[in-house]
C-alpha cells in the first residue's frame, strides 16, 4: 500500500490542476473577503456591525475553497480516464489499492487547501480590514470560523473523489461537483430551508457556521457529512468494482 500511496501522491503534484484550482480559490475567496470589508465597514459606520462580525465575514468567505477541493478530488480521479492510463494504474496496484491510495491522497490534498484557506483567512483579516481604515478583531467565533474552513475542505476533497469515481468523464464529474455546490443545494435550500440543511453542501455550511440560514448544529451536520460520504464512498466504489475500465 506504500508504494501505492508513493505513486499517488507524485501523481497528485503533477500537472497545473492543484495549482490552478488553487490558484482560483484563492482569487474567488479574496474577492468575497474584500466584498465582505466593503459592505461591513459600511455597516460599521451606520452602527449595524462590529469589528468583530465583519471580521468574521472575513474570515468566512474563504469556505468558498471547498469547492475547489472538491474539484481537486473529482479531477485527480477522472483524469486518469481521460488519459487513459486507468487500466494500467489497476494493473499495477489492483482495484482496492488504487481505490484507497486516492481516496487518502485526495484527503491530505484537501488538507493541504485548507491550511491553505486558513492561512489566507488570517492575512485578509489583516489586510482587508486595513484597506478600509479598520482593525481586525480576531475573537474565539473567528477561531472556529476559521477552523470550519479547514475542515470542510478535509471533507470536500474525498466527496469529490468519490463524485469522480461515479461519473468517470472529468467535464462531467466537474460540472456536478460545481452544479450541485453552487446551484442545485441553493436552490433547494430557498424553496425548503428545513430539509435542505440536510443536503451536503448545506451541512457543510454549519462546519463554517454561516449565519442568515436555517442550519443544523455542527455536530449533526457532521454526522449527516459522514453519512453523505459513507454512500457516496459505498456506490463509488461498488461501480468501481464491477464496471469495465474503458
Amino acid at each position: 500500500m506504500s508504494d501505492a500511496l508513493r505513486g499517488e501522491w507524485l501523481k497528485a503534484w503533477t500537472g497545473k490542476a492543484w495549482f490552478v484550482l488553487m490558484l482560483c480559490g484563492v482569487y474567488m475567496s479574496l474577492m468575497a473577503s474584500f466584498g465582505y470589508g466593503s459592505e461591513g465597514s459600511k455597516a460599521i459606520d451606520a452602527g449595524t456591525a462590529t469589528l468583530a462580525s465583519v471580521t468574521d465575514d472575513v474570515v468566512r468567505a474563504w469556505m468558498m475553497t471547498f469547492l475547489f477541493a472538491s474539484l481537486y478530488g473529482a479531477v485527480a480521479v477522472t483524469r486518469e480516464y481521460s488519459s487513459g492510463s486507468i487500466s494500467r494504474s489497476v494493473l499495477v496496484t489492483g482495484r482496492a489499492r488504487l481505490f484507497g491510495a486516492k481516496l487518502a491522497t485526495g484527503t491530505v490534498m484537501g488538507a493541504v487547501f485548507g491550511l491553505l484557506a486558513v492561512a489566507c483567512s488570517v492575512v485578509s483579516a489583516w489586510g482587508v480590514m486595513a484597506t478600509f481604515g479598520r482593525d481586525f478583531e480576531w475573537t474565539k467565533e473567528t477561531t472556529l470560523i476559521a477552523l470550519g474552513v479547514f475542515v470542510c475542505n478535509v471533507l470536500a476533497a474525498p466527496w469529490g473523489v468519490f463524485i469522480g469515481w461515479i461519473i468517470r468523464h472529468q467535464i462531467a464529474a466537474v460540472v456536478a461537483v460545481m452544479a450541485l455546490t453552487l446551484l442545485m443545494d441553493p436552490g433547494i435550500q430557498r424553496l425548503a430551508p428545513e430539509a435542505a440543511s440536510y443536503l451536503f453542501t448545506i451541512a457543510m455550511s454549519s462546519i463554517y457556521r454561516d449565519v442568515g440560514h436555517v442550519l443544523l448544529s455542527p455536530q449533526v451536520a457532521l454526522l449527516v457529512i459522514a453519512g453523505w460520504l459513507a454512500a457516496a464512498g459505498f456506490a463509488a466504489y461498488r461501480l468501481f468494482r464491477v464496471r469495465d475500465l474503458t
